[in-house]
């Protein structure tokens, strides 16, 4: 009756399906408006249901004002229901699956089969036995106290970092990090200075945010702060301890000189600290943030040192931009989850994360003697690596050759997934003999096997290796 179908094998119950098939008849213009609806008992003997059920059906229409019910009066479709659909939906798009490489040199990747499960999990039982109940309300937009104090403390012991735990605000990462940066400077100027080439996804986040980026060129040693323009108010975005993607370090003069340039212009500068745990000869970088904590945003991230999917980051801000602050991060999200910041509480406390990174530091640094042995042998002396001993990838640099799209493409089509540095370039043309090769989540034979497959790709497409 009424071209109503059920389906007892669906799940859906019947009530609904009663529903839903009367209300697409109505929106859709079969049922017209002031058109009486059959009787519940009529209905229910037709369907072979029980008129409760037709009842309840009728109860979720006349609820939302789909039909119009007066005692003693027959129950009639509601006005105004039909929707004009005119057009049609385009269908969904099956989602890809990734595609699997043979040798995968994707940059930033942590070794997750390194990753300490038990001890974190252990770390998450705790937290969520112990936790007291006031902590599963709102608790800020700070984030954990306890957690903030854990970070001062860890930033002192291995970087030398002093900050008071009040300066510490807890973000969902580097990216949340820079989202909320952009919000706190997008009234004062829509421009900010940039390195060039830059991380991608950082450039796309100002830029989604309404800034226009003003490249400032890399060298060997960082941005280069000659360049910088004498622009009032326009923050700065830079990675002086492991500069992405070629991996330099900002020398100190150039150090000192974005501290005054940013002085004179009161311009505020965003110091992404991403990967500088893992560096392999010498001592840690001091941070520009050392140098002016009045004038420098120190952002870091706990996403290379655990686990991606933590999402859990902080910043050190000035006292000045605190307040503000906070009043956007309570407009956006609130606050991060309870139990992941009481479980890195612990897991910072009990000194497990540092003897984590001690043990990654060994076995990253020997992955990278690897892949420059690795290289070494497959390509001679046509190459030569860029930027200091540190981080999760190498910028490896081939002179007179040229590497874009087209060569990225031939080698993944022989699965070899690998980045040129220009895909980085906000101004094209430059960079253009040089390849980011990813090492961090792969093992010794994982990049011998990767480096012989990309010499092979690569000598098929590019004769002069």
């Amino acid at each position: 009756m009424w071209g109503i179908n059920l389906s007892r094998q669906s799940g859906v119950p019947i009530k609904r399906q009663i529903y839903e098939a009367f209300k697409q008849r109505m929106m859709i213009g079969n049922l017209e408006e002031g058109e009486a609806m059959p009787s519940t008992r009529e209905l229910a003997s037709a369907l072979l249901v029980s008129r409760s059920t037709v009842c309840e059906a009728y109860d979720m229409l006349l609820a939302e004002g789909f039909i119009i019910a007066h005692q003693g009066a027959p129950t009639r479709v509601a006005p105004g229901l039909r929707v004009d659909i005119s057009f049609e939906q385009k269908p969904r798009r099956k989602a890809r699956s990734e595609k699997k490489y043979a040798a995968d040199f994707q940059t930033g990747q942590p070794d997750l089969r390194e990753f300490p499960r038990f001890s974190f999990e252990q770390c998450l039982k705790r937290a969520a036995a112990e936790l007291s109940l006031s902590s599963f309300g709102y608790s800020g937009a700070c984030g954990s106290l306890p957690l903030r104090e854990e970070i001062a403390a860890y930033l002192y012991r291995s970087r030398g970092i002093k900050a008071d735990s009040q300066d510490i605000f807890i973000t969902a990462g580097a990216t949340h990090a820079l989202h909320v940066c952009a919000a706190l400077f997008r009234e004062q100027s829509r421009e900010i200075l940039i390195e060039d080439p830059c991380h991608a996804g950082m450039l796309k986040t100002f830029m989604y945010k309404g800034f226009t980026p003003i490249p400032v060129p890399v060298d060997e040693s960082g941005m280069q702060t000659d360049n910088l323009k004498n622009r009032r108010g326009c923050p700065v975005y830079v990675t002086p301890s492991h500069q992405f993607p070629l991996g330099g370090v900002m020398t100190a003069p150039r150090r000192a000189e974005i501290i005054r340039c940013a002085r004179r212009n009161e311009n505020y500068i965003i110091e992404d600290d991403y990967d500088s745990e893992f560096r392999y000869q010498g001592e840690p970088i001091a941070p520009l943030y050392a140098m002016d904590p009045q004038r420098v945003i120190y952002v870091g991230t706990f996403s290379k040192v655990l686990y991606p999917a933590l999402r859990i980051g902080y910043v050190i801000l000035p006292r000045l931009l605190q307040k503000r602050w906070i009043q956007l991060r309570t407009c956006t999200d609130v606050q991060n989850p309870v139990f992941e910041q009481a479980a890195l509480t612990d897991f910072l406390q009990t000194r497990r994360l540092d003897r984590h990174i001690q043990k990654m530091r060994k076995i990253y640094g020997n992955r990278r003697q690897i892949l420059l042995e690795s290289l070494g042998d497959a390509f001679g002396d046509t190459w030569r690596p860029w930027g200091d001993a540190a981080g999760l990838h190498i910028a490896v640099q081939f002179d007179g050759l040229r590497f874009d799209e087209s060569v990225e493409t031939i080698c993944r089509e022989q699965g070899v997934r690998i980045s040129s540095v220009a895909r980085y370039c906000i101004e094209k043309g430059c960079h253009e003999d040089k390849l980011l090769l990813g090492y961090g989540h792969l093992n010794h034979t994982e990049i011998v096997n990767g480096v012989r497959l990309l010499c092979i790709a690569m000598c098929g497409y590019l004769p002069q290796i």
